[in-house]
């Protein structure tokens, strides 16, 4: 049996988990995730979707605040594992524990290129024709580490946030169980650190939209879908959009089309099409249903 401790925190490293459980020739001898958090306008304490699954498996769950105390590394050490398997775990890894077995990182990017925090949205922004998923052994460095294999997929396939993830989890999935059992006959390859870019943790900032450029505005719908969304100066949040074009040039905001599944919207470069919208602090709603409550109609100026 290949011994395994592993870590990671949201849905994508619980599909990967889920995967290295139900491989007969591996046993994970524990799971390391992020602490509960509150979640909703409610803030209810939810613990992350990999606790919940290794629970299920009674697999025994730690979530330290750091890796740093010697207790939690002397742990993990008396697991005596083959691998650390880390997946979107939250936390960088100190060398103490690098150093007790070889630490796979299932990246989700095409290293080196979008090394950080936020590289399938990055890759959905700059409107990549591929993501990925890089196996990468672990090293003091962010992402710095040399690459053991890779799988990628065409954005076209998974347009969106929620798909790409959904994708690239079981890309990843099947590509850790690839690894690990190849990892003796594998030849890892330095990262060309001349090729490298950096991704920032997204804020909810980074949502606010114009209607300046259709394609833009689009990609950023894609990239943020679910959170932090896509939003106007004055807070209206888009909803259901589909980009029409990105060739004709309109006045900026302008209202070109009214019907009973959706709006569509000039910008100064293309026009795309909105479902619904969402004011500040109330329900979204179909946008044509708005528009006749604020009696606006074609010719007129969404803001």
């Amino acid at each position: 049996m290949i011994n395994i401790v592993f870590m990671g925190t949201p849905e994508y490293a619980k599909v990967i988990l889920e995967a290295l459980i139900n491989y007969k020739e591996i046993n994970v001898t524990s799971v390391f995730t992020q602490p509960d958090r509150p979640v909703g306008r409610k803030k209810v304490l939810t613990p992350p979707p990999v606790k919940v699954l290794a629970q299920e498996h009674g697999i025994e769950v730690f979530q330290p605040l750091t890796l740093k105390d010697k207790e939690v590394v002397s742990n993990i050490k008396s697991q005596k594992p083959d691998f650390i398997i880390v997946a979107a775990y939250g936390q960088i890894l100190p060398k103490a524990v690098l150093d007790i077995a070889p630490c796979i990182n299932l990246h989700a990017s095409i290293l080196p290129k979008y090394r950080g925090a936020s590289p399938i949205q990055q890759a959905l922004l700059n409107g990549d024709e591929y993501s990925g998923v890089t196996a990468m052994l672990m090293n003091e460095g962010l992402d710095t580490g040399d690459i053991l294999s890779f799988s990628f997929v065409q954005t076209s396939e998974a347009p969106t946030l929620d798909l790409m993830m959904k994708r690239l989890s079981f890309l990843a999935a099947n590509l850790i169980i690839y690894t690990v059992e190849e990892f003796d006959n594998i030849n890892p390859i330095p990262q060309n650190g001349s090729m490298s870019s950096k991704c920032q943790k997204i804020k909810k900032q980074d949502g606010l939209v114009d209607f300046s450029n259709a394609q833009k505005l689009y990609r950023k719908y894609c990239a943020f879908l679910g959170w932090p969304g896509i939003f106007l100066e004055n807070g209206m949040k888009l909803h259901g959009v589909e980009l029409l074009e990105n060739r004709s040039k309109n006045k900026m905001g302008e209202i070109l089309e009214i019907n009973d599944k959706y709006i569509t919207i000039g910008c100064s470069k293309g026009s795309i099409k909105v479902e619904k919208l969402q004011p500040p602090s109330k329900a979204k709603m179909d946008a044509k249903a708005y528009l006749i409550g604020k009696r606006l109609k074609i010719g007129d100026y969404l803001v």
